[in-house]
């Protein structure tokens, strides 16, 4: 009798690396394996209300809670995701906490003996701690292939120290320009980050390959570059979320506190014509100053266009009655022309309804591959982590979209962009011509998804060899 393959999944603590991580694990259940997901004690109530369904179906995926030492690194207790970190500064700590689980994390192999490992780019140290076990590592990445490959050509060859503009040196294409403003602060300047950032790629060449979030045909010659030129085994899986239809509750994917129902936004969006409304979201972690709130309103207002705007609900502060006077004000005098979410809202199905027609986003890759699946261009607004690698891919290469505007990398809070860009930008992406062509080419890559993930198609088939491989790899172990 065959043993069924066993895999851990080790997503790290941050919203944006979760919901992916939790696809990844679902998507290898529904082929048959065995699916475990290791979380803190925070995050495993939600993990397993999104698994329940998967479980219910037949198919096997547990989670597993490790302990996560916030107090033994210096942070509060019950500080187990990015989320509840008090303060920036006291990130190192909680990478700090992040590497003491190495022991724990150890402990749960020896208990557990899965035959194989994917965990997050955020944890180089895994690929040490699998090999004690002679299990294979995976890394799981939450970006595209194009962004990992332009960030390692930018690590090595450092062009950023001679030019404040440059083209990325050897990258296929010989036209990607990018200036030092847009590069992430850690590879400007030596900070904690920078070894975590260096170990992480490395690692990358040394464990056993690299699961992508993606599809061939989206990027293929970048995936090939890649592979061929950096030496990276890889296989691409997505649209995670196109395979795990069905099993997954679009309306439950991430959700945390919402000021709607979706059935109140969906019923809001049928109400409307086909590519009438935009849609604006900037992800979890992002956050803007009053004023920049304030400016993307007026940018709205004034392009006359009908839009759904998700505005991040932040803790209480001083000024928060202020923002919410005038956010009100407008929220009135925009009455059946926009609707404001604020907090979480069910970003998948709003994509999907044939009323969106276009998408103003911070280029997470999450948001950028949903807008891809959905056929719907993009309003590009980087602000931190990978961000502006991911606008060159959707503005120049795929040329599904626009940007706004924004020149700087800013970590959390978004580079000032004035109202009248953002009014320029969403006329831009929603009224003619060259709306049409961006629209138009979104959707032969969202059919282009679609044909990914069926029976035969490029990720189903990269999906299927990896568990063909990892399967004799086990056999072989267990004999």
């Amino acid at each position: 009798m065959t043993q069924q393959l066993h895999i851990f999944f080790f997503p790290f603590m941050a919203h944006g690396h979760t919901i992916p991580f939790i696809d990844l694990a679902i998507l290898f259940a529904t082929k048959g394996v065995k699916s475990t997901i290791i979380a803190t004690p925070s995050n495993a109530p939600h993990i397993k209300k999104v698994t329940h369904k998967a479980n219910k179906l037949g198919y096997q995926i547990d989670t597993l809670v490790i302990k996560f030492p916030a107090v033994e690194a210096g942070l509060p207790d019950g500080c187990d995701d990015t989320d509840k970190v008090p303060s920036p500064d006291m990130m190192p700590k909680f990478f700090l906490a992040v590497e003491m689980l190495k022991q724990p994390l150890s402990d749960l192999l020896k208990q557990h003996c899965p035959h194989c490992l994917v965990a997050d780019m955020f944890f180089p140290w895994t690929t040490e701690v699998a090999a004690m076990f002679k299990i294979p590592r995976i890394v799981f990445h939450g970006t595209c292939v194009f962004s990992l490959s332009a960030m390692e050509h930018v690590r090595l060859y450092q062009p950023h120290k001679s030019k404040e503009t440059f083209t990325i040196p050897n990258f296929p294409g010989d036209d990607i320009k990018m200036t030092t403003a847009e590069l992430q602060d850690y590879v400007k300047q030596e900070t904690w980050r920078t070894k975590l950032f260096n170990d992480s790629k490395e690692t990358e060449s040394e464990c056993f390959g690299v699961i992508v979030n993606s599809f061939y045909e989206l990027e293929s010659v970048y995936a090939d570059h890649y592979t061929d030129f950096l030496g990276r085994r890889a296989w691409y899986v997505g649209p995670i979320s196109l395979s795990t239809k069905g099993v997954i509750n679009k309306a439950e994917r991430g959700k945390q506190y919402s000021s709607i129902e979706e059935h109140e936004c969906l019923k809001w969006l049928q109400s409307k014509d086909r590519n009438s409304v935009v849609y604006i979201c900037f992800g979890s972690t992002t956050n803007f100053v009053d004023s920049q709130l304030m400016e993307i309103a007026k940018g709205l207002e004034a392009s006359g266009q009908q839009f759904v705007w998700v505005v991040r609900k932040e803790k209480e502060s001083n000024d928060e009655k202020g923002k919410e006077n005038w956010l009100l004000e407008f929220e009135k005098r925009m009455e059946g022309k926009g609707l404001v979410i604020r907090g979480w809202a069910p970003q998948v199905l709003i994509l999907e309804n044939e009323a969106i027609g276009g998408f103003v986003t911070h280029c997470g890759w999450n948001s950028i591959l949903e807008s891809v699946t959905a056929g719907v261009p993009v309003i590009t607004w980087p602000v931190a982590a990978e961000q502006f690698y991911n606008e060159k891919l959707s503005v120049e290469v795929l040329k599904i979209g626009v940007g706004v505007g924004a020149r700087k990398w800013k970590r959390l809070v978004g580079d000032f962009v004035k109202s009248e860009a953002i009014e320029k930008a969403v006329k831009e992406i929603m009224v003619g011509e060259k709306a049409m062509e961006m629209r138009n080419r979104a959707k032969r890559f969202a059919d282009m998804a679609k044909k990914a993930v069926e029976d035969g198609g490029s990720s189903e088939s990269h999906l299927n060899a990896l568990i063909g491989e990892l399967s004799s790899i086990a056999m072989k172990t267990c004999k």
